[in-house]
């Protein structure tokens, strides 16, 4: 397996993890745990991060095609409107958010997911 190989399984797993323990976050309600908060965020940056380093290692080693660049970046876009949403849920406040706060953060983990999938895919040749 060679690194990128490796860095793709990896990002993998921070998926689940991400998945999982947002789903382990919803089911316990407020306030939120910690440990599993934090948990959650730190996955989530580790993610960002690997994937990141991997579009940008690939990018180096030969340029990328228009498609792989603007799968990259809707990527990018749907990581930070889940992590908008995320934050604007997880503000200790005493008004609830918008019903529409909720349903974004509850479609944007797959938005996310597949435009990661669908940009790994056009990147694993490379």
């Amino acid at each position: 397996m060679n690194a990128n190989q490796y860095r793709f399984v990896v990002a993998g797993a921070f998926f689940l993890l991400i998945l999982l323990s947002g789903y382990w976050l919803s089911r316990s309600g407020k306030p939120y745990s910690t440990i599993v908060f934090t948990v959650h965020k730190l996955v989530a940056l580790a993610a960002i991060g690997v994937l990141g380093v991997t579009v940008y290692r690939i990018n180096r080693a030969g340029a990328l095609s228009a498609l792989e660049l603007l799968a990259a970046i809707m990527t990018g876009l749907f990581f930070l409107g889940t992590m908008v949403t995320g934050g604007m849920l997880s503000v200790p406040t005493d008004k609830a958010m918008p019903a529409i706060v909720h349903k974004l953060h509850q479609v944007t983990p797959y938005l996310t997911v597949l435009s990661t999938a669908v940009t790994l895919y056009l990147l694993r040749g490379q």
